[in-house]
């Protein structure tokens, strides 16, 4: 059980959901404007998505510091699609250098891209880091579309 709340709370960036156990080591995070507090339960894979969840015509910030930063990467590109079962709409996005071993890049996410944001990383030698050939993915919300009768 802690596993799934573990997932959950990293995926919808929730330190306030509460788990017991070690979180190993404390950390405060930024991100855009939301900062969380040392210890918040979630697994460090260098992976920061602001703000989520994601909602259609929202700018989001991606922020990255996986294994190409680690390994020296001078340039990284944020490859992106939408989609379930086959990505639509793939386009590179080139990252923005932050700080030592950490790139970051906002994209808008269109009004009619109601579906799952696909994303990976790429560095200028080839090297790829797709999450182990799962990927990062994110639903995208269409937000409020009730019709009152």
């Amino acid at each position: 059980m802690a596993g799934i709340i573990d997932w959950v709370s990293k995926k919808m960036r929730r330190p306030d959901v509460e788990i017991s156990g070690e979180f190993g080591r404390e950390f405060t995070e930024r991100a855009g404007n939301e900062q969380y507090p040392a210890g918040a339960p979630w697994v460090d894979d260098g992976v920061y998505v602001s703000s989520t969840p994601i909602t259609a015509g929202d700018q989001i910030s991606i922020k990255y510091s996986g294994m190409l930063a680690k390994a020296g990467a001078e340039q990284l590109t944020l490859r992106m699609g939408y989609g379930h079962d086959q990505w639509n709409g793939i386009s590179d996005v080139p990252m923005s250098k932050v700080e030592d071993k950490a790139f970051e890049t906002k994209v808008e996410i269109p009004f009619e891209q109601c579906s799952r944001l696909q994303f990976c990383f790429v560095d200028s030698a080839g090297n790829w880091d797709n999450n182990q050939g799962r990927n990062w993915s994110y639903e995208i919300h269409c937000g409020e579309q009730a019709e009152f009768r």
